[in-house]
C-alpha cells in the first residue's frame, strides 16, 4: 500500500482506492478527519480502530452512500461525488449486519441481490452454484434464511455481496457478533476471493483478525495514525522488548507499574499484563519486574518475553497519538 498521490507512471492503475483529505464531519462532530491512503489492486486491506473511530463511516463515503464534507476519493477509477453509481454498481457491500431478508428463502435472497446488481435471471443462473458452493449452502436453497446459524447468513451476505463479480468488495465489521470458528472460516473465503483478484476492504476491532490483510490502517478518533502490513507497523511501533506476566492482582500490579521509570507501558490482556520496557532497559528487567512486584505483594506466577502483537501495537499507537494531541 501507498500513499495518496504515489509517483509512478502506473501508480493510479494499480490503486483500487485513491484518497485525499476525506473529511466527515456531523455538525460541531469530526467523525473522519483529513485521512488520505490508497489500496493496490487485489489487496486485503484492514481498517483497523475501536467502535468510533470513523471507520464505517470511510467505508460508506467510499461506497457512495454518504458524502465526504471535504477531500477526494476515486474507487476503481470512478470518483465518489463524480461517478457515485458507477461506484455502486462496481462494487460489492456487506453491512455487519448481513443485509438479508429473514423472511426470504436462501435462493429468494440470492434472486433479490442478484436484481439490486441489475443482473439478468440467466446470470444469476449462472452464478448460483457458485454462490452456494461459496457459501457452504448447497441442499440449503430452500430454508428460509431465519432459520439459518450466523455463521451462515455471514457466509450468505458475502455471497450475495459479490455474486455480480465485482473488483472490490466492502465489508463492514462483517465478523461481528460472530464464534471464532465461524470467523476463521470467513476469513478463509476472504483469502480465496483475494487469490481470484478481488480487492477487499474489510473494517474489524479484532486486533487477531488484522493479521490475516496484507496491509492495515490504523484509525484513532476520526484520523489514521498509521497505515503499512502487519510486520511493518510491528517493527516501526514497539521498539523495545514485550514481557508477559502472569502475577496475583494483576490490576493492582497495573497500577504499580504504571509509575515506574523504566516501564515505557503496561496493558491488561485477560489475566495478563503486557509490559513493554526500552531497548536499554530490556537486560536483567524480567528479574527486575519479579522483584518489584512482589516486595509490593504481587507474587509472579510466570514471565516471559513475547513477539508483541497488533493489540500491543494498537495500544501504543494510541497512547502516542493522545499524548501528541495533549501536548
Amino acid at each position: 500500500m501507498t500513499e495518496a498521490g504515489g509517483s509512478g507512471p502506473n501508480a493510479a492503475n494499480d490503486n483500487a482506492v485513491e484518497v485525499r483529505n476525506l473529511t466527515k464531519r456531523f455538525g460541531t462532530f469530526t467523525a473522519v478527519d483529513g485521512i488520505s491512503f490508497s489500496v493496490r489492486r487485489g489487496e486485503i486491506c484492514g481498517l483497523l480502530g475501536a467502535n468510533g473511530a470513523g471507520k464505517t463511516t470511510t467505508i460508506r463515503m467510499l461506497c457512495a452512500l454518504m458524502l465526504p464534507t471535504s477531500g477526494r476519493a476515486r474507487v476503481l477509477g470512478h470518483g465518489i461525488e463524480s461517478n457515485p453509481q458507477r461506484i455502486k454498481q462496481s462494487i460489492g457491500y456487506m453491512s455487519q449486519r448481513f443485509s438479508l431478508y429473514q423472511d426470504l428463502t436462501v435462493l429468494e435472497n440470492i434472486r433479490f441481490f442478484g436484481g439490486v446488481y441489475g443482473l439478468t435471471p440467466r446470470q444469476i443462473r449462472s452464478r448460483l452454484d457458485w454462490v452456494l458452493e461459496l457459501a457452504g449452502l448447497k441442499g440449503h436453497e430452500r430454508r428460509l434464511t431465519a432459520t439459518l446459524s450466523t455463521g451462515w447468513k455471514q457466509r450468505l451476505a458475502l455471497g450475495c455481496a459479490v455474486l455480480h463479480g465485482p473488483g472490490m468488495v466492502f465489508l463492514d465489521e462483517p465478523t461481528s457478533g460472530v464464534d471464532p470458528a465461524s470467523r476463521r472460516n470467513f476469513w478463509k473465503l476472504i483469502n480465496k476471493l483475494a487469490s481470484e483478484g478481488m480487492t477487499i476492504m474489510v473494517t474489524t476491532h479484532y486486533m487477531d483478525e488484522a493479521e490475516y490483510c496484507n496491509t492495515i490502517l490504523l484509525m484513532n478518533a476520526g484520523r489514521l495514525i498509521a497505515q503499512g502490513s502487519p510486520g511493518e507497523l510491528k517493527r516501526r511501533a514497539v521498539g523495545g522488548a514485550v514481557y508477559s506476566v502472569e502475577c496475583e492482582g494483576p490490576t493492582g500490579a497495573l497500577r504499580l507499574l504504571r509509575g515506574r521509570g523504566w516501564v515505557d507501558r503496561v496493558s491488561l490482556f485477560g489475566t495478563y499484563l503486557h509490559v513493554s520496557v526500552s531497548a536499554d532497559a530490556a537486560r536483567g528487567v524480567e528479574q527486575m519486574i519479579c522483584r518489584f512486584l512482589e516486595d509490593h505483594g504481587h507474587a509472579v506466577r510466570r514471565i516471559r518475553r513475547i513477539i508483541p502483537g497488533l493489540e500491543d501495537v494498537f495500544l501504543e499507537l494510541v497512547e502516542g497519538n493522545q499524548e501528541t494531541a495533549d501536548g
